[in-house]
């Protein structure tokens, strides 16, 4: 190349990195606070949550057997479920050919707990000690009845995948709150039950259609908590950093050159990379925590990977404000063996949950922290396989399931929505998966009809164009 044009090229280069610098800092800026530093309409000048912990039980718990007693039962034994309570409902390919639906009452007993004598099961001795510290909803329903579109829809807003998921959403609106940490973050727990678990695609904490920074990044068990945390032999931070640095104006470059988001995208994601090798490590070192928490979390939150553990770690991620941490609690679906394998899942979770709540109370973490904990849909009363009086399994069932809430500004000790005495169609108080994501976006200071992205020609959202937010059930 002639000399002169390679120096050309050379001031070339260097004018452009000078002039995009302002817009790469503003880039960043805008990466670090969300829309809210471009002064975009959906946000509520007064949010009552900063941050959420969404409890996810994969495969779907059983309301009846949890929370939802239908005393009555016990005396309908074996007796088949009547059509006027299915009223021609349809139900799974794994029940369709069953001769009949008998009723498969719970085993296990309730007692009323709290100021608000709240029902809860024996299952969950630990939970039933805070109840009214909880907002439950015994009537949330949804249109899926197989767990992936499912899963899919109440994470995404849409049975079809491709749609960014709930933590995007909040990311992309919201923007971080602290600059070392991922604004989302996923957390996989161990289970006792059924190990034969739904797979969990990565597309249920994806971004879709937005730019890839908003996706979720999975915290792993072992090794390093994010793969490539460590950086390789011979690799010191020094010449990381100028890696990263001369990584930087090439992707600004190609930004330049071809208008590509994603480009922008690649600097974020490499920075926050850089800055978690020494947050991550911190985040995740347990050592400083107090035996007083740990007798609190259980003695599972001692062994990595467990639930309890994963609950602890999504407190110390609210302490530092990661904006939406999601734990995933497989090995729920019981088709069969439900009273034995539901004992050792709930086993898994009780203390832990009831933990989490008192630890963030104690801290006064609470107020300003939104704790979900639901699933994809509910199970059955009438039994799947054989019934005999201490054993049973249950189908899929999206007519009606329950969820509960804590803190973030929702009514504490507060028993909302009500189903029929088979706990098979909601006679009070229905609640859309839609209407659910639309409260947690409001508790956030988000307006769910106005958080959009433009994609193929039209303005989507995490509600789709539905979606009621439950204020009866807000401060």
């Amino acid at each position: 190349m002639d000399p002169r044009l390679e120096h050309a090229n050379l001031l070339n280069r260097r004018a452009l990195l000078q002039r995009t610098a302002g817009g790469l800092g503003a880039a960043a800026m805008a990466t670090l606070l969300g829309p809210r530093a471009l002064g975009q309409g959906f946000l509520s000048p007064k949010p009552k949550a900063k941050r959420v912990i969404y409890l996810f039980m994969s495969g779907a718990p059983s309301p009846i057997d949890m929370w939802d007693p239908k005393p009555g039962l016990r005396e309908r034994f074996d007796e088949d479920l009547p059509d006027s309570i299915r009223q021609g409902q349809r139900i799974t390919t794994m029940t369709s050919g069953q001769e009949r639906f008998p009723v498969a009452p719970s085993i296990f007993d309730f007692a009323q707990h709290g100021e608000t004598g709240t029902w809860v099961s024996e299952l969950l001795p630990h939970t039933a000690k805070i109840v009214d510290d909880l907002t439950i909803v015994k009537s949330v329903h949804t249109e899926a009845i197989n767990h992936d579109p499912a899963m899919t829809f109440m994470q995404t807003g849409s049975e079809l995948p491709g749609r960014p998921s709930m933590g995007s959403w909040l990311s992309h609106g919201l923007g971080s709150a602290n600059a070392d940490l991922p604004t989302y973050v996923v957390l996989h727990a161990t289970w006792t039950g059924r190990q034969e678990a739904q797979a969990l695609f990565s597309r249920l904490w994806g971004s879709g259609f937005l730019p890839s920074r908003h996706q979720g990044v999975a915290l792993r068990t072992n090794g390093d908590p994010v793969l490539y945390l460590t950086d390789p032999s011979g690799i010191d931070a020094p010449r990381r950093r100028r890696m990263l640095d001369r990584l930087a104006e090439l992707n600004e470059l190609h930004h330049a050159e071809m208008g590509d988001p994603e480009a922008r995208t690649r600097i974020a994601q490499y920075e926050m990379a850089y800055r978690m090798q020494t947050s991550v490590p911190e985040l995740t070192d347990l050592s400083d925590e107090t035996e007083a928490t740990y007798e609190l979390y259980g003695e599972d939150a001692r062994k990595p990977g467990t639930f309890a553990a994963s609950c602890l770690l999504a407190r110390r991620m609210a302490e530092r404000d990661v904006r939406f941490t999601q734990i995933y609690h497989r090995g729920w679906d019981q088709h069969f063996n439900l009273p034995s394998d539901h004992r050792k899942q709930c086993k898994d979770i009780d203390q832990a949950c009831a933990g989490l709540i008192t630890d963030l109370k104690q801290r006064g973490m609470l107020d300003d922290t939104l704790v979900v904990w639901g699933s994809e849909f509910g199970r059955t009363v009438y039994c799947q396989g054989a019934l005999t009086k201490d054993d049973y399994g249950r189908d899929h069932h999206p007519r009606c399931f329950t969820m509960w809430f804590a803190g973030g500004g929702m009514q504490p000790g507060v028993s909302y929505g009500a189903t029929d005495d088979y706990g098979y169609n909601i006679t009070k108080n229905p609640v859309h998966v839609h209407d659910v994501n639309a409260t947690i976006l409001h508790q956030l200071g988000i307006d769910h009809e106005k958080l959009t992205h433009m994609y193929q020609g039209r303005d989507f959202r995490l509600t789709d164009v539905h979606g009621r937010v439950l204020k009866e059930l807000i401060t």
